[in-house]
């Protein structure tokens, strides 16, 4: 009797991702917040351009779309939610592991967001990267593990999509 390994499909592989994904952010997050008690601790300075802080976001990447009102916080979570359904979607179709790989850190990475919005009101940021430019995206930027999660997944999907090359049917409305 012989066991044969089947690699699981694309999308039991993508939902595995994203429920790691979910499950590193919101630990990582309950130990800065309940265990190392990072609140009291702030700033703690590991390199010339990063420093371990709490900083509360109650908006999107770079506090856009600030939701301070109970309501506004109830439009951005179902804003939320209607983007990481349609992530799902692609994600429930993908045909190829490295797609539903990266969209499944893209979907976790949302949901371990969406998940703070809902328990605290905001998102409970960490990672301080500050550099003496006044430009550029790291000039001043607190994230996460769920925001690392999401850009890995972003990073991923344009690599494929540039591994990829153009695609059949382009090539023949090229023609």
């Amino acid at each position: 009797m012989s066991l044969t390994f089947a690699p699981p499909s694309p999308r039991a592989f993508g939902l595995a991702v994203a429920l790691a994904a979910l499950a590193l952010d919101q630990s990582h997050k309950y130990f800065m917040l309940n265990v190392f008690d990072i609140a009291q601790r702030q700033p703690l300075h590991v390199a010339p351009f990063l420093d371990v802080v709490l900083s509360w976001n109650a908006g999107v990447s770079y506090s856009l779309l600030s939701s301070k009102t109970a309501g506004a916080r109830l439009l951005l979570i179902l804003f939320q939610a209607s983007v990481v359904g349609c992530l799902g979607y692609w994600l429930w179709r993908a045909p190829r592991r490295m797609t539903a790989a990266a969209l499944g850190f893209v979907v976790g990475g949302a949901l371990g967001n969406v998940a703070d919005r809902m328990r605290f009101g905001a998102v409970a940021d960490f990672f301080f990267f500050h550099t003496a430019l006044p430009v550029g995206p790291l000039a001043n930027y607190v994230f996460n593990v769920a925001d690392a999660a999401i850009f890995l997944g972003v990073v991923l999907l344009l690599l494929e999509g540039l591994a990829a090359g153009p695609t059949a049917s382009a090539s023949a409305a090229e023609k």
